[in-house]
């Protein structure tokens, strides 16, 4: 059976820092990033840097699974990450969204062990951006 729900998970590092140094610290090439004082397409200025990475929206309903691919290539760099938070002013996040509708089956959006020990080593806030849908149409 084929559901509407669709979620996609990714891993981001907001705050004041140059982008292309975590960068090069991590040896990862972001999905997306800017800098501090970038302009936005609107023409106006972030007030923050971001750097993120690990995009996956291969939909599971054990959401777990998504968030394990996210964090993937970041496992063996928690040393990294810690110098990089303890340096600059940043907050780690693994961010969660999911679009549910209410008459498809429910995802699990609980994270497993190994992935509360990766953000609690890291520091990182978990964020679920959930919308949630009553029937096939967007509203």
């Amino acid at each position: 059976m084929e559901t509407k729900n669709r979620c996609y998970t990714y891993f981001s590092i907001v705050g004041d820092f140059d982008p292309e140094i975590v960068s090069d610290r991590l040896g990862i090439i972001p999905n997306d990033s800017w800098k501090l004082g970038d302009r936005r397409k609107d023409g106006s200025l972030y007030d923050f840097s971001n750097w993120t990475c690990g995009k996956c929206d291969e939909y599971d309903v054990c959401v777990e699974n998504q968030m394990r691919k996210t964090i993937s290539g970041l496992l063996g760099k928690i040393d990294v990450l810690n110098q990089i938070r303890s340096e600059f002013d940043v907050r780690f996040c693994l961010a969660i969204v999911p679009e549910i509708y209410i008459d498809d089956s429910n995802p699990c959006l609980a994270p497993s062990l190994d992935i509360i020990d990766f953000c609690h080593a890291t520091r990182t806030e978990i964020d679920i951006d959930m919308y949630i849908y009553e029937s096939e149409d967007k509203t």
